[in-house]
């Protein structure tokens, strides 16, 4: 069970990013619980959908408490980042990212109250929250954010675009800038285009009034099909986490696991 839900390689990726463990005195305390068996927990999880009540976590030898404890030491440790941007970079050195487009674009989500949620204009103005997600030409997911569902989408543009590390290609220096950037009227903000030139990329932004959205179709159902690629872990169909860094956690998760897959699918093919 472990090995299905944190394979080797996937591991040997990880196992180098998980913070040290402070040292215990010795035979002082129970064994501490495998770092690979709580990974694995975690990866079903998100996909599964379940809540944390409902984790299977004996299939894993573990408790559903020391698995949600290590869930949070690991997202204020930033690991979900930094494994995201480890799959990133091995994709980027086989020229496995298209940076000649990027494309924006949300979906909003049912949400319990708690932190990064508002009334969702789209659902009769229950709680909800956004997923944003920024992707390259072909959906693959370079960043993510989240925010509650009635903040505009235009104000996370830019924190989008500044959320994209610098990653490493095959020659040439790392790279975070794409060449053009594509998105929907809902971006159409005179000054957001302009903050967009000056950092050197190309602007594609359906004009409000002027023509349809439906003229960005060849670009726009690549970050549709990639959000619905990121819907397919469950734990991001709807938001059950009161906490904005655990609910921003479980969508960089789900953007590692897109991009671990597209590196494994490359290597089988190789």
């Amino acid at each position: 069970m472990v090995c299905t839900w944190a394979p080797d390689d996937f591991w040997q990726a990880a196992r180098p990013l998980i913070p040290v463990p402070a040292a215990r005195p010795q035979g002082g305390g129970k064994r501490r619980a495998d770092d690979r068996a709580v990974l694995a927990a975690i990866v079903y999880l998100v996909q599964a959908g379940c809540s944390w009540a409902k984790l299977p976590a004996v299939m894993f030898g573990v408790s559903r408490s020391t698995v949600h404890r290590r869930f949070t030491e690991w997202t204020h440790d930033g690991l979900w980042v930094r494994l995201h941007q480890q799959f990133l970079h091995r994709l980027g050195m086989i020229s496995e990212i298209d940076w000649s487009r990027a494309i924006v674009d949300s979906i909003s989500l049912r949400a319990q109250k708690g932190a990064t949620t508002g009334p969702n204009p789209v659902d009769r103005g229950k709680p909800g929250s956004k997923i944003h997600v920024l992707c390259d030409r072909t959906g693959l997911p370079l960043t993510v954010l989240i925010s509650a569902a009635n903040v505009p989408d235009a104000q996370l543009l830019l924190p989008l675009l500044d959320s994209i590390i610098p990653i490493r290609g095959h020659r040439g220096r790392p790279r975070h800038v794409p060449e053009k950037l594509h998105a929907d009227k809902a971006y159409d903000v005179r000054a957001l285009r302009a903050e967009v030139r000056r950092r050197g990329i190309g602007v594609r932004i359906a004009r409000k009034g002027v023509e349809s959205s439906q003229r960005l179709g060849r670009h726009r159902w690549i970050v549709e099909s990639c959000l619905s690629w990121l819907q397919h872990n469950r734990r991001l169909v709807r938001r059950y986490d009161r906490k904005a860094e655990h609910f921003q956690a479980f969508a960089d998760l789900g953007c590692l696991l897109l991009a671990y897959r597209r590196l494994t699918r490359h290597s089988h093919l190789g």
